[in-house]
């Protein structure tokens, strides 16, 4: 499960990483990322990557409304080649998608009932910009166009400093010939696949943050939501 995140970087930093032009500051500079927001994400619908805003939490093509869209922010690598909503999406590298990202928040639960959970910020490589490998599609829900996102989740045992604080984690590509491999239309649903899985413990890094990222409504922004206070 990954239901916060952050992209805190700027366009220039994003551009000078990903290789894909960034138009405008939009999605970037962000401390608190939620779902049914807009993120910014690389999509190839064409086979020429380019930067799109996409709003997290899939709206399957049949929808009617966007109900349950805030239910469908990520989707398990064990059935996501085989669910209703995504297995006509993993197999097209046009409806695949780089979700971009520089970190992430996890909660660890209570020893005791009745306490709050404490939220951990994760990072790559000591805070270097990543994607986690989603799928997206558009729908037309009451006569609108919207294209949506969701991001993909693995069993986090094989990485011990995430399974200290839950048992699963985002499917991060944290290198460029993963990423354009995750895009690259020649591949299929189980090539694309086999590309998703745990990150390295060694490139993965966890701290205590404020516990006022659990804050669901006017959810706050800045940079001090990435460390405990004190």
């Amino acid at each position: 499960m990954c239901g916060r995140y952050t992209n805190t970087a700027g366009v220039e930093e994003l551009n000078d990483r990903f290789k894909v032009p960034i138009a405008g500051a939009v999605g970037t500079h962000r401390f608190n990322i939620a779902p049914t927001e807009e993120v910014l994400a690389i999509v190839s619908p064409k086979g020429e990557p380019q930067a799109r805003m996409l709003r997290w939490g899939l709206v399957p093509a049949w929808a009617h409304d966007l109900s349950s869209s805030h239910k469908m922010i990520n989707a398990r690598i064990e059935t996501v080649a085989s669910s209703p909503a995504y297995r006509n999406l993993i197999p097209r590298g046009s409806r695949r998608a780089l979700q971009l990202a520089d970190g992430y928040f996890e909660w660890l639960k209570p020893e005791r009932r009745g306490q709050p959970r404490q939220p951990f910020f994760f990072q790559v490589d000591a805070g270097v910009p990543f994607a986690f490998a989603a799928v997206w599609t558009p729908a037309k829900v009451g006569g609108e166009w919207i294209a949506s996102v969701a991001l993909l989740t693995c069993d986090a045992s094989a990485n011990r400093i995430a399974s200290a604080i839950h048992d699963r984690m985002p499917v991060i590509l944290a290198d460029r010939e993963a990423q354009q491999a995750w895009l690259d239309h020649s591949l299929g649903a189980q090539e694309a696949l086999a590309l998703c899985g745990p990150l390295s413990a060694a490139r993965l890094s966890a701290s205590p943050a404020n516990p006022a990222v659990n804050k669901v409504d006017g959810a706050p922004e800045g940079p001090e939501l990435l460390r405990a206070p004190g």
